[in-house]
């Protein structure tokens, strides 16, 4: 039996414009000018408070910030403009997965469990998913907390567990975990920070990705 977490945001859901458009209106509610569209995708994968405390550098009024986000994407999720559209062969690949016998999937994500829940909604996935780390409930990304609790909810070892992310704070925090890693290249940091950050192996699509996991290479 294997455990295969994924992370959501650039890795399951292409969520840049709904990030992008949710930060530039709580920069808006404070009187803020927002940073370059570069800049808040960089923080994507981290927790709201922290994201907004590595774009502002104030602890203080990122807590307010985070607030705001939070106002905005309740108002924003009921748009059809800014509806989680996941990547080419995401679906496929999660519906897949979940049949299989000797595989049990999880998500390690800096959204909150309201905004994995509507994913969920949309996708028809409450059922895939047997264990569900959010933002809400855990220290931010890199730390390994959320690996660590997904671990120990399904009596996985942690050569038996692996991290699917985009970002290096998700290999990171896979690799402080003990688990195994793999990096997609379809969201928000490039080849060179996720091989910094310790992915084992990159793929470029799910179709590649599935390949990978079927070989058994990655757990090598």
């Amino acid at each position: 039996m294997k455990l295969v977490i994924f992370d959501v945001d650039g890795t399951l859901v292409d969520s840049q414009n709904f990030i992008v458009e949710a930060q530039t209106r709580a920069f808006a509610a404070h009187g803020m000018v927002p940073p370059s569209r570069d800049k808040m995708l960089s923080i994507v994968g981290l927790s709201l408070v922290q994201a907004f405390v590595e774009l502002t550098g104030d602890a203080e009024k990122s807590v307010t910030l985070a607030q705001a986000y939070r106002d905005a994407w309740h108002v924003m999720r009921t748009d059809p403009n800014y509806a989680d559209a996941l990547y080419p062969g995401a679906r496929e690949a999660v519906d897949a997965l979940a049949q299989r016998d000797d595989v049990l999937l999880g998500v390690a994500t800096g959204k909150s469990v309201k905004g994995v829940h509507h994913m969920f909604d949309e996708h028809g996935w409450h059922q895939h998913f047997v264990t569900v780390q959010t933002s809400d409930h855990h220290p931010s990304k890199p730390d390994p907390s959320m690996i660590l609790k997904a671990l120990s909810e399904t009596g996985m070892e942690p050569h038996d567990a692996m991290m699917i992310g985009d970002t290096g704070f998700d290999m990171e925090m896979a690799r402080s975990a003990g688990v195994r890693r793999i990096g997609v290249t379809w969201g928000y940091h490039d080849h060179a920070r996720l091989l910094e950050s310790g992915a084992e192996h990159l793929v470029h699509s799910f179709d590649e990705l599935m390949a990978l996991l079927a070989s058994g290479r990655c757990w090598n």
